[in-house]
């Protein structure tokens, strides 16, 4: 399978960078698979798992939001929050709720407070997942 470079950028940190194979990116329309040569486009994030598959097997990202970028020579996510899986706790993922819920109950615009329902309601799927 053919390669493309990929990077994914956190305020914080550089979470991933390098040649994959695939990046299933959890986009805000539904989940989507990238692969080499992916017709260039640019969409948001929602709250889930971005999994980075390569020759080494696959790592899963929990991301928070954000926008992928894929053009002609890869792709890059701008996340608003990233944390590898292996990095995420039960303590983690229950203050992320606690915020997310918090910013939902300040939020009167019906749009926004839809939102960032789902983001709660993403975050808690996570947190089972997780089994955390």
């Amino acid at each position: 399978m053919a390669s493309f470079p990929f990077e994914l950028v956190s305020p914080e940190r550089i979470i991933f960078s390098g040649d994959v194979e695939t990046v299933v990116i959890p986009a805000s329309e539904g989940e989507m698979t990238l692969l080499a040569d992916h017709a260039p486009m640019m969409t948001s994030l929602k709250t889930g798992f971005l999994v980075v598959g390569s020759g080494k097997g696959e790592e899963r990202i929990l991301v928070q939001g954000g926008f992928v970028d894929v053009g002609p020579k890869g792709a890059t996510v701008l996340a608003e929050r990233a944390m590898p899986v292996s990095e995420v706790t039960g303590d983690i993922l229950s203050r992320e709720i606690s915020r997310a819920e918090t910013a939902h109950e300040t939020i009167e615009d019906p749009v926004l407070k839809a939102e960032a329902a789902d983001t709660v309601a993403q975050l808690r799927d996570v947190k089972a997942r997780l089994g955390l």
